[in-house]
Parts: C-alpha cells; structure tokens; sequence
C-alpha cells in the first residue's frame, strides 16, 4: 500500500461503522497507519483486520470521545504505537430528527455532547502534537443541513453549523503553524445512521460511504502548500 499519505498517521474516530470505517479503509489504501477510534470493540477489530489482511497497519483504540479523559488516552497512545498524528478525521457522530416543539431539551444532548463538543475535544487533544511537528491535517464531518434549512433537524443543524464555524477559526489560528484544517459538507449518505431513524430519504438515491471516503482523501492528501477548507459533496440528484 502505497501513495499520498504514506508514512503518514491518521487518527479516525466513528473508524467502526459507516463513513469513519470507509475513510480508514480508504487512507490505509494510500498508504497511512491509521488508529481506529469508536466504542464498539468488535466493530474496530473487523475494520482493523480488513486493513491488515490488504497489508495496512491499523492500531485499534475502542474509546468514547465523549469523555474527555479518554479522548486524551486515545491520543497519547495513537502516539506511543505510531509515533505521530498527520491527520485527525471527526467522523464520529448522531442524529435525530423531529420538530423543536415536539422535543426536550435532554433529547438534545447526545447530539450536542457527540456531534460538537467532542470533536471540539478531538481537535484540541491533537493540537500539541501537530503543534511540535508543525504539520497536521484536521478534516471535520459536516452536514448540508448546515447550508439548507430543513425542517425537524434543528438540533442536528445547529451541531453541525458550529463545527463548520470552530473549524473556519481553528483554520485560521493553525494557519501560521502548518496545521490545515477543513470542512467535508455531504448530503445524505446511506450508512447504518439511518436504520434507527425510521422513514427516511430514498437510500438508493445517496451517496455512498466510499464517495465521502474520496472527497476526504483528496482533502488530507494535498501538498502542504495547498489547503482544501470546504468540500460539499451531493448525491447527483441534489438534496434528499
């Protein structure tokens, strides 16, 4: 395995399921070490022996970033085992729908805890690392719903609309220290999300994990003198 990221570190949460597990796959393809970060032991270990059978190296971190202590440990020991951190992809995250009339304020709170603050956390926990090396990629998930106001997904809009603003000025703080950061905007995308959800848009018609996985290639495998800070990447047919 061979190509852009080789020799380099990436460090994916959500890395057990969905798109996190599609973009590992896919930057162990060209070359990276990849830690795999989510709760779920058995999802990680299958994604870090599909990786290791296609000649990869993948270091599993079973690990709840919702806590900040942990989110600390998955960092330092991404660095004991790998020696570095290139790139940071926050692809962990949730949703639910429904008006704001018909919720609670504790609805919101996973979404809240799960879908900002912990990649606020992420990022942060990273930074001293990418700090030293004055390099480092950091490629959050953003949603469409951040660009196009659609009904029953207030709460999941507002997440999602503060990590496209932290991320605009971590951009721009990290800039003078080689440390890129960008935005990957994706409409719908058929992942295991929408099982627990009920109705849904046509699954047919979305992307697919593998699509995100190439938009956030291309975005963590530019040269260091180029920085792609925002991505938007639709199902063909436009929004779903």
């Amino acid at each position: 395995m061979s190509g852009a990221l080789d020799g380099k570190v990436a460090l994916v949460t959500g890395a057990g399921r969905g798109i996190g597990r599609a973009i590992a796959l896919a930057f162990a393809a060209d070359g990276a070490a990849v830690a795999l970060a989510a709760r779920s032991r058995a999802d990680l270990a299958e994604v870090a022996g599909e990786i290791r059978e296609r000649g990869g190296r993948a270091l599993a971190v079973p690990t709840d970033i919702t806590q900040d202590g942990a989110v600390e440990a998955l960092v330092e020991h991404t660095l004991t085992d790998l020696g570095r951190i290139d790139v940071l992809v926050t692809s962990a995250g949730t949703a639910a729908f429904g008006t704001v009339a018909d919720s609670k304020p504790g609805d919101w709170d996973t979404m809240l805890a799960l879908n900002l603050r912990a990649v606020m956390v992420c990022c942060r926990a990273v930074l001293p690392a990418m700090l030293r090396q004055r390099s480092g990629m950091i490629l959050n998930l953003g949603s469409i719903a951040s660009k196009r106001a659609l009904p029953g997904s207030a709460v999941y809009t507002a997440t999602k609309t503060a990590v496209d603003a932290f991320s605009r000025v971590l951009a721009e703080e990290l800039r003078p220290h080689g440390v890129r950061v960008g935005v990957l905007i994706a409409g719908a995308v058929d992942t295991p999300l929408w099982d627990s959800l009920g109705a849904s848009p046509p699954r047919e018609k979305m992307l697919r994990p593998e699509d995100v996985a190439r938009a956030a290639l291309l975005m963590a495998a530019l040269p260091a003198h180029a920085s792609l800070e925002e991505l938007t990447l639709l199902p063909a047919g436009g929004i779903l």
